[in-house]
């Protein structure tokens, strides 16, 4: 048991605190600069380094995650070790841009002092000895640990293929960590049972990470739309870019949030369901709204021109990822990918393969916009004729199997 546990069991006390609102602040800050440095680096190499750069943001605010899941962000102390892992979090940001440069070390070491200080704080101070909850944040630490070396290391060693060698190894300890229930030598893994989702607050806390990414699309096309000469194309470009923004945002809250919350809950292996559809499947959905909005900064800067094909594959990229994302966070959750959602993800990559090459970057903006729309309203369409033919809703057919017989 945790000297600062979450009150359980009351729904007021299970939703997102200030605290936390204000600890996503930062991370407001973090995907902006995400997105610039892909913007500033189209290659491959860039393409690489952002992902990397996403990865180690992603899970350093999803542990935290889980961690005010589970302890009261109204405890002073609590507060306090929030505060840092904010001012640590907003460093890792600052260090972004030149992660791969100058600011590595900046950049590893804030990453590891806020993995390893939020689970010491949690190993020595939060929890009591001998409880699962000690034991829990104990083995994680030590993963934390041995992955921190090679971070360290990277941030130490010379700049090109060693550093990122050795960050691509620090990852893949991270990230496989929890597929693995953090085993240790002689103690073997660890048990899902040690971790329990409040599911209203865990599914709010990541349905707010997808907000934040919307908004920072935002912004990274709205500013720079207030510096150039607002011709008639570019008008309609911003208002491409915004539109598809807003169909994303329709996409994942119109009802797949509320389902997939409802799932959670209903779910019996719930640790492992929020494991693998959040923990895992939602950063590919940042992913696909932080690369539809480089694509969308690109289109308003050049709308009557035809973009060179990185750039092009870029432009349709993102809401092809996202659309996936959704596919495959359906396919967790319900054992079935559909159809509409992988049609429109492949529909995105045929515009910028048959148009990319010939047809301006805002025909191409509009075409992405219109397969986003055409996949909302074939959802639509199917939902009235669900109606029409006297058949629940998908989340009132969860809720109907879930009362008692």
């Amino acid at each position: 048991m945790s000297r600062f546990q979450r009150a359980p069991g009351d729904p007021e006390r299970q939703r997102a605190t200030s605290l936390e609102l204000f600890y996503d602040l930062v991370f407001v800050f973090s995907v902006t600069q995400v997105s610039h440095l892909l913007l500033n680096h189209l290659t491959w190499e860039g393409v690489g380094q952002s992902a990397l750069v996403l990865m180690a943001v992603w899970w350093s605010w999803n542990y935290t995650t889980w961690v005010t899941n589970e302890l009261d962000p109204e405890s002073v102390v609590v507060r306090l070790m929030l505060i840092a892992v904010m001012l640590a979090s907003l460093l890792m940001a600052v260090a972004i841009p030149e992660a791969f440069g100058d600011r590595a070390l900046l950049f590893a070491g804030a990453y590891v002092a806020i993995q390893c200080g939020r689970h010491a704080f949690l190993a020595f101070a939060a929890h009591e000895r001998g409880t699962p909850e000690r034991e829990r944040a104990e083995r994680i630490l030590i993963w934390f640990a041995i992955a921190g070396l090679f971070w360290i290391a990277g941030g130490l060693a010379e700049e090109g293929t060693p550093r990122t060698l050795l960050w691509l190894i620090a990852l893949l300890i991270d990230w496989t960590a929890p597929l693995h229930l953090y085993w240790l030598p002689g103690k073997g893994r660890g048990a899902s049972q040690a971790w329990d989702v409040q599911t209203s607050h865990f599914a709010e806390r990541f349905q707010l990470f997808v907000i934040i990414a919307l908004g920072e699309s935002i912004v990274l096309t709205g500013a720079p739309t207030s510096e150039l000469e607002l011709s008639g194309e570019r008008v309609l470009a911003f208002a491409v870019a915004f539109l598809t923004t807003a169909a994303m945002w329709w996409l994942y809250f119109n009802y797949v949030a509320t389902i997939a919350e409802r799932r959670l809950e209903l779910s019996e292996e719930r640790t492992k369901l929020a494991r693998d559809g959040y923990t895992y499947l939602h950063v590919l959905l940042i992913a696909g709204v932080i690369v539809s909005a480089v694509g969308d900064e690109l289109t308003i800067a050049h709308p009557g021109e035809v973009l060179p094909g990185k750039e092009v594959a870029i432009s349709v990229a993102g809401p092809a990822i996202y659309l996936l994302a959704h596919s495959l966070f359906r396919w967790r959750l319900t054992g079935s990918p559909g159809w509409k959602r992988p049609a429109g993800a492949l529909a995105c990559v045929v515009v910028g393969l048959v148009f990319g090459a010939w047809a301006s970057a805002l025909v191409v903006a509009l075409l992405v916009l219109a397969v986003l729309i055409a996949v909302i309203a074939s959802e639509y369409v199917s939902g009235r004729r669900r109606s029409a033919r006297g058949e629940p809703t998908p989340l009132d057919a969860l809720n109907q199997q879930s009362l008692p017989s």
